[in-house]
């Protein structure tokens, strides 16, 4: 689904694997800080809120072995796949649809990550056992706004 060819100059900015490594991935451009969403989905899909950083699709190279396999919920066209691990059932990816960008489990990174938690969203959908308190982060009753979601421009000529 997503895949470049990298020449020997190109740095790879980080790495990471599902918990049995039959899926693993490789980025080589910018990583958005990482948001907590507490969304109903989210936790379903996670088992609880969900870390995520985001990078271009462009810009990651996933390797499966035939194992990654993507869910859509069948409910409405325009929602997110999610890409999971068939054998382990790690859950790697979010994919929005009309999006160039492709979220990433942060707990699938390896460490260290140089990323860190900026924003917590969809904290009205948090659910009665969570305590959301002040903790220093960015708090979004809903998604988080384009200066927060965004990534980080590429460098000119990129």
């Amino acid at each position: 689904m997503i895949s470049k060819t990298y020449g020997p100059g190109e740095q790879v900015r980080a790495r990471g694997r599902c918990l049995c490594g039959a899926v693993s991935y490789e980025v080589r451009g910018p990583l958005r800080p990482i948001l907590i969403c507490h969304c109903a989905d989210c936790r379903r899909w996670h088992g609880y809120a969900c870390a995520t950083t985001a990078a271009y699709d462009k810009d990651v190279v996933i390797s499966d072995s035939g194992l990654l396999t993507w869910y859509k919920k069948p409910s409405r066209e325009k929602l997110p796949s999610r890409g999971f691990c068939a054998q382990c059932g790690s859950s790697l990816f979010w994919k929005a649809p009309e999006r160039d960008t492709i979220s990433i489990a942060a707990g699938t990174l390896k460490p260290p990550s140089g990323l860190r938690v900026v924003a917590r969203i969809f904290t009205a959908d948090a659910s009665d056992y969570e305590v959301i308190g002040d903790d220093g982060l960015a708090h979004f009753e809903h998604g988080a706004p384009p200066e927060i979601a965004a990534l980080p421009l590429e460098p000119p000529g990129a």
